[in-house]
């Protein structure tokens, strides 16, 4: 399952429509150069920039929050990091903040992926067509951390069955992506149903999504001791 992902800074297409990405910290309460570009990498543990709708103020803002619920016995282990869309409102864990209105959104310039199979991890790069971002869907909670001098907020992605594309890897779940009008059903803006709520929750498909391996960085070569018949190491 997805996690690692990319976001772009400072996604002017996005800013203009929901007047909140530029909002996003790395989790240190500063604010990206609103001048530039640039891709940010995010994994399991990061803290990531989740939109959010705030009830006092009533409108959306942007929390930076930990990727990964803490573990009931040590709260620095991430687990879990995934709820399932099929049954987010009857699982313990996640039943509280998604019937509470703690839904959170996370944009996403592409994903990852990997299959499910023995040995090691081969991760998929999956890149949207046109889309400026994908709108993933999270539920988040606010955890007390005992000696901890200040609540964890925490988050976590909600997945559904896979698309016929990222069922070719093999793997059967990705993350839930929402369509731009279900935002404000998802976040808690317009009232609506549990059924309502999970029904922003599907599988996208017929898509011009692409996939590919994700290739990794190559190692230096360590310099050849320098020879007469070859010097450069004298360089």
């Amino acid at each position: 399952m997805c996690g690692k992902f990319t976001a772009m800074f400072s996604y002017r297409q996005v800013w203009k429509q929901e007047n909140a990405f530029y909002q996003a910290t790395g989790g240190d309460g500063s604010v990206p150069n609103k001048g530039a570009d640039y891709e940010v990498t995010y994994r399991v543990m990061n803290n990531l920039p989740v939109i959010v709708f705030d009830l006092v103020t009533r409108a959306r803002r942007v929390a930076p929050m930990r990727w990964g619920f803490p573990h009931p016995k040590d709260w620095r282990r991430p687990q879990p990091i995934h709820a399932r869309s099929e049954t987010v409102e009857t699982t313990k864990a996640f039943a509280g903040p998604f019937l509470d209105g703690q839904r959170g959104i996370v944009l996403m310039k592409t994903f990852n992926e990997a299959p499910d199979i023995e040995g090691p991890t081969i991760q998929h790069v999956i890149t949207p067509g046109d889309e400026p971002a994908l709108a993933a869907a999270f539920v988040w909670r606010r955890f007390e951390i005992e000696g901890q001098p200040a609540p964890m907020l925490a988050c976590v992605l909600c997945t559904v069955p896979a698309n016929a594309l990222i069922a070719t890897l093999p793997t059967d779940r990705m993350p839930a992506f929402l369509a731009h009008d279900d935002w404000a059903t998802w976040l808690g803006e317009k009232e609506a149903t549990v059924d309502e709520v999970k029904a922003c929750l599907r599988t996208v498909e017929g898509v011009k999504w692409t996939m590919t391996k994700e290739e990794k960085a190559a190692s230096k070569k360590p310099r050849q001791k320098p020879t007469v018949s070859d010097p450069v190491g004298l360089l």
